[in-house]
């Protein structure tokens, strides 16, 4: 049992290493760290992620025990599970989960519309389970010790049976992909997405801000010159606080009146309360505002979900050795609701969901940076009636790594699920347009300036997956419990 812990472990720290390495630069950069501290915290981070690669392990050791090498076959599910504990648990780190493997294999990620990425992850899995249980029948008939009572089955069966399986899911999702019909529905609106590139000692240079603030003023201009009727800036855009700065949100609601276009932003926000007579700041939230083509403000999304190390600091007693980036990173407070705002549109000859005032009105959702990883919290926004994904971050952090890359395949996921366009504006990149198939329609070019102006549909038709959520994932965790209590009273 130790031996397959200790294997499972080091799977897992060689997998998270390989993928979340850029998390040391980001803390030597932006933390203050030393190179050995940022190393000593990422690794802490990669040791706790490889946890769960390591109880699958000791919980597949468990199972092949008592049944044999037929236990193999439950390791999709026992993967499943345990990739959903890494999702929840602690508040989360659902990065690079095995199903994002097949997210531009497109026949084969529209099985994410019925299952979620969970689901493709299975899938994936039980590929590598038919292989494993062929070679294990290739060299014993049982496993050591194993006091199963039913017969094993043919080392083809289980490899011919998950071919077949990804063949039929193959022609289903190119047949899917064939009709789109999606592409086809709903109210269009032409999408303008600004990416501003600035670097993040820019953004925090007092003396760069307003040149800044301005290039951001500039670009829209030129995205509504293209046809924009809804323009994104990305996370953290304006280099003020958004309520609080009156002459810096007045710039941004005459463009938004003047040009009748509403304006999606990144600013950072204060919660204020009273103490002794006095208001004062009681907590800080990154936040999402909608600019109404009027001029005023439709509402705020508070990023629910925040980034460990990035926005806040987990057990800090813990990591008492890194003092600088306890210092150096921002105290932000989660927000508590999954917050949709009501995008106002001029009316088109069609009249889709036009009111009586002559507008087109329609609800959509915003995820603020890594957050668009949480498939649960989508979900929650299309359920409340999104019809529009949107998600705005800052990936200046991540530098010329291959996290923007993995942000953006992870954001693509999320559009197959739900069923609806996903809008991407990112400071530095990749900004972008993704169909409810998954296609990417158009994306930008790392750390250049950059306005896209394209065409997004507002929907309402619901995918099995957002009418559903995670019950394939939460099945999972409960025949893996299950088999476990088995194997017990086998083994005993």
């Amino acid at each position: 049992m130790l031996r397959a812990f200790a294997l499972g472990l080091i799977a897992g720290a060689v997998y998270f290493t390989g993928t979340l390495y850029w998390i040391t630069r980001v803390m030597m950069m932006y933390g203050g760290l030393q190179l050995w501290v940022a190393v000593l915290v990422n690794a802490a981070l990669i040791a706790y992620l490889a946890l769960y690669p390591a109880v699958f392990a000791l919980v597949m050791r468990r199972l092949l025990a008592a049944n044999g090498r037929t236990a193999m076959l439950a390791a999709p599910f026992v993967w499943t599970a345990t990739e959903l504990g890494r999702t929840h648990l602690f508040t989360g780190f659902p990065w690079v989960l095995l199903g994002y493997s097949q997210v531009t294999v497109l026949p084969i990620a529209q099985l994410a519309s019925l299952v979620g990425v969970f689901g493709v992850s299975a899938l994936v899995a039980s590929a590598s389970a038919a292989l494993a249980f062929a070679a294990l029948s290739a060299t014993a008939t049982a496993a050591p010790g194993s006091s199963r009572t039913f017969s094993v089955p043919r080392p083809y069966v289980p490899f011919t049976a998950v071919v077949a399986m990804i063949v039929a899911i193959a022609a289903w999702g190119s047949l899917r992909l064939k009709r789109s019909e999606l592409t086809r529905q709903g109210d269009v609106v032409r999408v303008g997405l600004i990416q501003g590139n600035v670097e993040q000692s820019e953004r925090e240079d007092p003396a760069r801000q307003p040149a800044i603030f301005q290039s951001y003023l500039r670009m829209t201009r030129q995205a509504i010159g293209e046809g924009a009727e809804l323009v994104l800036w990305p996370e953290s855009s304006t280099p003020f606080y958004f309520e609080e700065d009156r002459p810096g949100a007045d710039q941004v609601r005459t463009l938004a009146r003047q040009a009748h276009v509403p304006i999606l932003l990144g600013s950072d926000q204060i919660g204020w309360e009273t103490k002794n007579g006095q208001r004062v700041p009681a907590k800080y939230y990154n936040s999402a505002f909608l600019v109404r083509a009027d001029g005023t403000t439709a509402g705020y999304y508070r990023k629910m979900h925040l980034v460990p190390f990035g926005e806040y600091v987990p057990l800090k007693r813990l990591f008492f050795f890194a003092a600088p980036l306890v210092q150096a990173v921002s105290d932000f407070s989660p927000g508590d609701s999954a917050a949709l705002l009501e995008v106002r549109l001029k009316a088109d000859a069609a009249g889709d969901g036009t009111t009586a005032s002559g507008e087109r009105t329609h609800l959509m959702s915003t995820a603020i940076c890594y957050e668009i990883v949480y498939p649960d919290l989508v979900r929650q926004f299309v359920v409340a009636g999104s019809e529009l994904l949107s998600t705005i971050t800052n990936d200046a952090w991540f530098g010329k790594t291959s996290a923007p890359y993995q942000h953006f395949a992870q954001a693509s996921m999320r559009a197959i699920e739900e069923g609806r366009y996903l809008v991407r504006s990112a400071n530095t990149g990749i900004s972008g347009v993704v169909d409810p198939y998954g296609r990417v329609l158009v994306e930008t070019s790392l750390y250049e300036p950059a306005v896209v102006v394209a065409e997004a549909r507002f929907l309402t038709a619901a995918t099995v997956y957002s009418r559903v959520g995670d019950v394939f994932a939460y099945a999972s965790v409960v025949l893996t419990i299950a088999w476990l209590v088995v194997a017990r009273r086998r083994v005993q």
